[in-house]
């Protein structure tokens, strides 16, 4: 896509969904940060049917670390890998306790340091709390980024650059908000539903995807 297709790309969402914000269930800045390690290899919606209840009785990375790994896991066990991922969510929150006052650090280069803490999850933090244009790149953006033509690219990271480059100023800070909902809803990783699609003529998937009961 060129600049003006792109503007014009984000415009269409923006008027659609002119405030997006994240599917995940949180109350403060760190129980982002727990859902977004949580939600790896996981949906929203099952992260948040796990977390109402331990998000009620944990505020604070010291609850959590009181809270201890083996409660934590009963409280996440419906999610994919949950004995990992409670071992990095004790972790990174004895560390925040340690080493940041109980705080989460407004800082990607930090956040990445911590247990269970990607790229992606940093990004979805720095955004999501703290406002900053950064483009978390999941299996949604990656897909819409290549499918689309909007950012093209072999690896997240690539594709993220090219957001990173490409985005325009008025749709930084809540652009991946709106691709991972088109991705999750609309441009669907088996069958895009390109016929209510409201960016289908910007976008250069091929082989769009009629509506049901239509002929190709």
């Amino acid at each position: 896509m060129n600049k003006g297709q792109i503007f014009d790309f984000f415009s269409r969402l923006a008027e659609a969904n002119p405030a997006p914000r994240t599917e995940l269930e949180y109350d403060n800045d760190y129980q982002l940060l727990v859902a977004v390690v949580l939600s790896a290899q996981a949906t929203d919606v099952g992260v948040n049917k796990a977390t109402r209840a331990l998000f009620r009785e944990v505020l604070t990375p010291q609850q959590m670390v009181d809270l201890g790994e083996e409660r934590l896991k009963t409280h996440i066990k419906t999610i994919g890998l949950f004995n990992a991922k409670a071992k990095n969510v004790i972790a990174l929150s004895e560390i925040l306790v340690r080493d940041f006052g109980g705080e989460v650090p407004q800082d990607r280069d930090i956040l990445t340091t911590l247990p269970g803490v990607g790229r992606k999850t940093a990004n979805v933090v720095m955004n999501t709390a703290f406002g900053q244009e950064t483009f978390a790149v999941d299996t949604h953006i990656f897909r819409v980024g290549n499918r689309t033509g909007l950012a093209p690219g072999k690896t997240p990271l690539a594709v993220e650059l090219k957001l990173e480059k490409g985005v325009p100023g008025p749709f930084r800070r809540d652009a991946h908000h709106w691709l991972i909902l088109h991705g999750r809803y609309v441009c669907k990783a088996r069958k895009p539903e390109c016929w209510r699609c409201i960016v289908a003529d910007l976008c250069r998937f091929k082989p769009k995807t009629p509506a049901p009961g239509t002929a190709n």
